[in-house]
């Protein structure tokens, strides 16, 4: 979520890894996306990762990372939620699509396509924003055998950074809901705020609860029933930025107070931390991290829980000591 992130450079748009697919959900809607897929050799079997993105970002956007989990032994999914990107109908007006609609309906999907299409592989998910979310309202998120997710929140205005709080709300609780019920949709890309988004997405922003069960499509979904989220038994490494005015620690901590049954490191990092004067809600996946951030991502994927008790192997990237590594009581 946010300003619209910077895409990928000129040229960069399919890796020569990556195939076009698309997976049907169970009402029948087409999510286009990609998947990257290789050869096992001997006895040892690829993971499977599936990218979720963070609201109204293009799959495409993920496509350097995605390369480098494929250059690096697995097998990765990445998609657009219905009504963006490679899954945007002719005309987005009136289109009907919420945040539930994502997870419970899309990211569901695609957890059932991968289970298809690797019968007894592991199946990961690496989610960005409400991508790291998603899993929460998706029926098959017990399928799931390792999460990590970037800056996953579900936007509560109080957990906004205190110093940009009023102006977050003003940008995406009250200008966002009301040119999305005037124009039949968000026009994200007229604004230079992420891209065009459906009218239900936006309204489920902006709704101002703390309990994303009291979300609009959330109460006609799941009627106050507890979310799928409760079922999860993912090991999580849930990463945030101190510059990412949604990411902040009562936003993470929010998200991950769903995944009871689900073992939960937070990891905190400053972009100092990595040399970096500002990373904040987007940049983590750009290539400039690709050997300060990334193997934290790929070796969490790899080993899970064991990774957080001990350093990544130095040479990749080693934690300075200002970098806190704290499991979620």
């Amino acid at each position: 979520m946010s300003a619209l992130p910077k895409p990928p450079p000129a040229g960069f748009d399919r890796p020569a890894a990556a195939l076009p697919v698309v997976i049907h959900a169970a009402d029948g809607y087409p999510l286009g996306g990609f998947v990257w897929r290789g050869i096992d050799v001997g006895a040892v079997t690829r993971p499977v990762v599936i990218i979720n993105a963070a609201t109204s970002v293009k799959c495409r956007y993920y496509f350097r990372f995605a390369q480098y989990l494929h250059d690096n032994g697995m097998d990765v999914v990445a998609y657009d939620y219905r009504g963006i990107g490679e899954s945007r109908p002719d005309r987005l007006r009136g289109f009907q699509a919420s945040w539930t609609d994502w997870g419970a309906k899309d990211c569901e999907a695609v957890l059932r396509y991968a289970a298809a299409m690797w019968p007894g592989r592991d199946i990961h998910v690496v989610g960005h924003s409400f991508g790291g979310w998603a899993p929460a309202l998706a029926a098959s998120c017990s399928r799931i055998g390792r999460m990590v997710t970037v800056g996953a929140q579900f936007a509560y205005w109080r957990d906004y950074d205190a110093s940009v709080r009023w102006r977050m709300v003003a940008k995406w609780h009250l200008a966002m809901p009301l040119l999305a019920r005037a124009c039949g949709y968000f026009p994200g890309r007229r604004v230079g705020w992420l891209e065009d988004t459906p009218t239900g997405v936006a309204l489920d922003w902006s709704t101002p609860t703390p309990r994303y069960e009291d979300r609009p499509s959330a109460r006609r979904a799941f009627g106050g029933a507890a979310l799928p989220a409760a079922s999860a038994r993912a090991g999580i490494l849930a990463i945030s930025l101190t510059d990412d005015p949604f990411g902040t620690v009562a936003a993470i901590e929010r998200t991950l107070g769903y995944f009871t049954r689900s073992e939960r490191t937070h990891l905190r990092i400053a972009p100092e931390d990595v040399g970096s004067k500002a990373i904040g809600h987007f940049a983590f996946f750009h290539s400039d991290y690709q050997d300060l951030l990334w193997p934290l991502a790929l070796e969490w994927l790899r080993a899970g829980g064991d990774h957080a008790a001990r350093p990544v192997p130095v040479g990749v990237y080693r934690p300075p000591a200002t970098l806190r590594v704290s499991p979620e009581t």
